[in-house]
């Protein structure tokens, strides 16, 4: 388990030249407009989108794992909590299919409980937003990473 922070940027190049240095570790895969790297230490699943002009530099943050029945008992855990805003199986998102249960903290912050399943030649069919010229709202919960 790790968890994920999912950055907005104006710059990809820019930001994956500095991240790498930050944490002495190249990207994990790298598509256009589009970056993540796993760092074992610490702990992180770090995804850059770039995003120009973006207003929010936070997009989202998550919590990837790598069990089927860990995305199943956070899904359970969260609709008995009445926080599950949304449930994806099989979603390609960000270059990979996904098992992922949203939630929406008060403020507005947008989580993720996600499992990769494979890795996907598309960033996404039902892809709203993300790479547009504008980061989605705070709030709204994309059908994607």
């Amino acid at each position: 388990m790790r968890l994920q922070l999912a950055l907005n940027v104006n710059d990809l190049d820019q930001a994956v030249d500095f991240y790498s240095k930050l944490f002495d570790t190249e990207p994990a895969k790298r598509k256009p407009g589009y970056a993540n790297f796993a760092i074992a230490n610490p702990p992180l699943k770090l995804v850059l989108f770039e995003v120009e002009g973006a207003t929010e530099r936070l997009n989202h943050l998550g919590v990837e794992v790598s069990e089927a029945e860990e995305v199943t008992a956070a899904t359970e855990r969260l609709k008995a909590a009445g926080l599950a805003d949304l449930v994806e199986d099989e979603a390609t998102c960000c270059y990979a299919k996904q098992d992922k249960v949203w939630a929406i903290e008060p403020q507005g912050l947008r989580w993720e409980w996600y499992r990769v399943l494979e890795d996907s030649e598309t960033f996404g069919e039902d892809a709203v937003g993300v790479l547009e010229a504008e980061a989605p709202p705070v709030g709204r919960v994309e059908r994607c990473c």
